[in-house]
């Protein structure tokens, strides 16, 4: 097994929405002899995009898995989103990797999901090499490109192919590592010559490159320097070790559709990028808080973490798991360590695209599946009973939109829920809450497309058709001056009547103080009893108040007087006193209303900086302070929830898709006057 480990190679595609990975998945299975045909995504018969919502938006949303074997190496791929709405899932997957292919488009370059890719593989410390796509296409180019990843990603990127020809005369590679060149006809590679217009190029770029690596190893760069002649088995070496150690990222080239160079990447991934046991050990925490490291040994006791789970109606939940240690067979039982509880399964599973071929055994590295575990979700950690441990998981992506769902049919609320919460296992990303104020069910995720894209799959899977609104937003009411009222409620009718008779202060407190009730009674002229239901008049009144029907905040009563009858007086008497007295004092007391400010954060490049401040502006923004992130600015401001509902889309369309922005909810403030003179007259309005 430790043979089988060696020669594993976990790869995912990473980069921003149309850079080419589905398509370099289908070439490489195609050159692999798994497929027959290489799949093109416009024509939607790709083995690793499948899913209806995927085939009509051209556009993978959730990541595929397939394998193939190459050189005696098995290569376990994993197709990840490049859309800013999925890259939850891109995120998790990238957790279950050993290495990565970082795509760039030779037309567009570099953009802000690639950037972001970037960021979890320095988090997750990945190996990584970079693959510049599309050479054929016009306005592509490759030393643009390259410049720009030069530029923007540290460790730095080195040349270890160049292209042949360039736009529609591409035709191409040189490797520079054997100093061969190869051309394609029809997808079908031979070995030429390099061209001699080349060979200058070809040599400077080859001197530069054996510099590079050298550097990443001191031995190496002492012989190197001392003028010694290194042999290509040391180069090779040191270039395995860099990318292993995360000190070199090689650069490669090609086109997936037209299927130039990919054979060579494969090679490449074979013979250069890390297997599991090179990745060495992974930190673990025991029981009792200790931490341990878990090294990736077949003979060790089991261990594995759930970084996917897929929701079906028929087959039930499927979780797939990446194995870190250990060994399993095809069928048995493992120890649930996030959830403390055993699952036993009865088939060990591959996932091949949409399907899922039966497993007899897993090693660590291995990415598998099983079917119908009971309590088993993302993130969890599935071990042997007799050495239980965890492994931390990342932290979902923040939340950017919320939409309020509702029904069409009546009747369907309960089909709803449990919808939404079967797809809440498969995608980390997405949030179902309950807004308590305003009564809404609120679903949350990344984007408008993720929430449109959930709800497509909801009447898919689960035959459940439902509404999408703009959600309320929940304002509070307060007040501003401090006033003293009577409330008394008498009420005369046959036999015992009702009275209560209450004077209460209330008086505003600073935002966020909530509220506080005194009993300032001397001498009892309200009775012990009745004070509390006094109270309790006061908050339900508060729950709607004056002006629009919101609840009331951040005020201060104080019950200082009253009067009671001996025969009359109720709790439920002096409650109502309670209530009117409440009522009474917020009309006299200045209300205003009080809107949900947000703390944001919008990362974009420069360029575009004037439109969102601007913008900002234009949405009652503060802007609280700018920094900078490499290429990108940061901009901080605080701005009410109301001017943010939809600015997901608004913030792609102003930056081309290259900005991103995160925000929190920070504190309620003063909504100003003609505003919400606006409000109150909509909500009325409703009423009526």
């Amino acid at each position: 097994m430790i043979e089988k480990a060696k020669k594993l190679r976990n790869i995912a595609l990473v980069a921003h929405g149309g850079a080419g990975k589905t398509s370099l998945a289908e070439a490489m299975l195609f050159d692999a002899g798994v497929t027959t045909r290489i799949g093109r995504v416009e024509d939607g018969n790709t083995v690793m995009d499948f899913e209806p919502e995927e085939l009509k938006r051209r556009t993978s949303l959730s990541t595929a898995f397939h394998q193939f074997e190459w050189k005696n190496h098995t290569i376990s791929l994993m197709d990840t989103p490049g859309d800013q709405n999925f890259f939850s899932d891109t995120k998790n997957c990238m957790y279950a990797a050993d290495g990565l292919i970082v795509l760039i488009d030779a037309v567009d370059g570099i953009k802000v999901q690639t950037e972001q890719a970037w960021e979890f593989a320095d988090e997750f410390k990945l190996p990584r090499m970079i693959f510049i796509n599309k050479l054929n296409r016009e306005r592509s180019d490759f030393f643009r490109v390259f410049g720009e990843a030069a530029d923007l990603f540290q460790p730095k990127p080195i040349l270890v192919q160049l292209p042949i020809g360039s736009e529609a005369d591409f035709k191409g590679v040189v490797d520079l590592l054997s100093m061969k060149a190869y051309i394609y006809e029809g997808g079908k590679g031979r070995e030429i010559e390099i061209p001699s217009d080349m060979m200058e190029q070809v040599e400077t770029e080859r001197e530069a490159m054996v510099e590079n690596v050298a550097e990443a190893d001191d031995e190496l760069l002492e012989k190197y320097l001392e003028g010694e002649t290194l042999s290509d088995k040391q180069i090779m070496q040191a270039l395995r070790n860099g990318i292993a150690a995360g000190k070199l990222v090689p650069v490669l080239c090609g086109s997936a559709t037209e299927n130039i160079g990919i054979d060579q990447l494969m090679n490449f991934i074979a013979d250069y990028m890390p297997s599991p046991l090179d990745r060495g050990t992974r930190i673990a925490k025991k029981s009792n808080g200790e931490t341990v490291e878990v090294a990736p040994d077949p003979n060790a006791t089991f261990s594995a973490i759930v970084f996917k789970t897929v929701a079906d109606p028929y087959a039930g939940r499927l979780s797939i798991f990446r194995v870190i240690s250990g060994k399993l067979g095809s069928d048995g039982n493992f120890y649930n360590a996030t959830k403390q509880n055993r699952e036993r399964f009865s088939q060990l599973l591959r996932i091949a695209g949409k399907e899922q071929k039966p497993a007899t055994e897993a090693y660590p590295g291995s990415i598998v599946a099983v079917a119908k575990l009971k309590e088993t979700t993302t993130g969890n950690t599935l071990c042997d009973e007799s050495n239980k441990l965890t492994f931390d998981f990342p932290e979902p992506l923040p939340i950017l939109i919320s939409f309020a769902i509702s029904a069409k049919e009546k009747g369907d609320e309960d089909k709803i829920v449990s919808g939404l919460n079967k797809l809440l296992e498969e995608d980390t990303a997405l949030k179902l809450t309950r807004n308590v104020e305003t009564k809404e069910i609120l679903l949350s995720g990344l984007g408008q497309i993720h929430i449109e894209a959930t709800v497509e799959k909801l009447k898919r899977k689960f035959n459940v058709d439902v509404q999408l609104t703009v959600p309320k937003v929940p304002y509070k009411e307060t007040i501003k001056k401090k006033v003293r009222v009577q409330g008394k409620h008498k009420k005369q009718s046959g036999g015992h009547g009702q009275y209560g008779d209450c004077w209460v202060q209330i008086e505003p407190l600073p935002r966020s103080a909530g509220f506080e009730f005194v009993d300032a009674i001397v001498g009892g002229v309200v009775p012990r009893q009745y004070i509390p239901a006094v109270e309790k008049g006061i908050i339900e009144a508060s729950q709607r108040g004056v002006l629009a029907g919101f609840p009331c905040v951040d005020f201060r009563a104080t019950l200082d007087f009253g009067s009671y009858h001996a025969v009359d007086s109720s709790e439920m008497a002096f409650k109502i006193a309670g209530s009117l007295a409440f009522k009474k004092a917020a009309v006299d007391a200045s209300p205003v209303l009080l809107e949900p400010i947000m703390k944001v954060s919008i990362i974009t490049p420069d360029e575009f900086m004037g439109d969102i401040m601007g913008d900002l502006n234009s949405r009652r923004g503060r802007v609280l302070g700018m920094d900078t992130k490499g290429k990108n600015q940061v901009i901080n401001a605080h701005v009410p929830l109301s001017e943010f509902l939809t600015y997901a889309p608004d913030l792609r369309s102003m930056t081309a898709g290259r900005g991103i922005f995160s925000m929190e909810f920070s504190h309620y403030d003063e909504v100003p006057a003609q505003i919400s003179q606006k409000i109150i007259e909509e909500i009325n309005k409703e009423k009526e």
